[in-house]
């Protein structure tokens, strides 16, 4: 089932269940998804591999906005923010830890044979595509640079 009519029917069950966050969460993801489907060029159906980017891209937004929240003292707008992360987090692949990274990370610094920071962008090009909707970009980057300056 694809994640359009899986959110369709999230959306008809957080209403009936009165869920205020889910329902907030699932009509976040619909508009991304229509957003995405009516860009230009961009066909019908989404694939998979766009849908998880796009299912990522709001989790990050909202985690930048918790942090802004938190930075503000606005603790009320953080909760709804973190409550719509538990929702989309729901439809992404499990996450990997700094350790799965940092092994990931190391094969490929080995692999490519560089040894200082300054091969910091071609690590992290083969790392981003290898870790895509496994990792935070944020986490794989620290990883990489740990991992290079050392």
């Amino acid at each position: 089932m694809s994640l359009e009519i899986t959110i369709n029917d999230n959306i008809k069950k957080a209403m009936l269940a009165k869920d205020e966050k889910g329902l907030r969460a699932y009509r976040a993801i619909k508009a991304a998804l229509l957003l995405a489907k009516t860009a230009e060029g961009a066909g019908d159906a989404l694939s998979a591999d766009v849908e998880i980017k796009l299912l990522q891209k709001l989790v990050k937004q909202r985690r930048d906005s918790i942090e802004i929240f938190e930075q503000q003292n606005r603790s009320d707008l953080a909760i709804k923010e973190k409550e719509e992360v538990e929702v989309i987090e729901q439809f992404l692949p499990k996450q990997m830890n700094a350790e799965e990274i940092k092994e990931v990370v190391a094969a490929i610094i080995k692999e490519k044979g560089v040894t200082g920071i300054g091969g910091l962008g071609q690590v992290m090009g083969v790392a981003s595509k290898q870790l895509a909707g496994k990792a935070d970009g944020k986490a794989i980057s620290a990883v990489v640079k740990e991992l290079l300056s050392a």
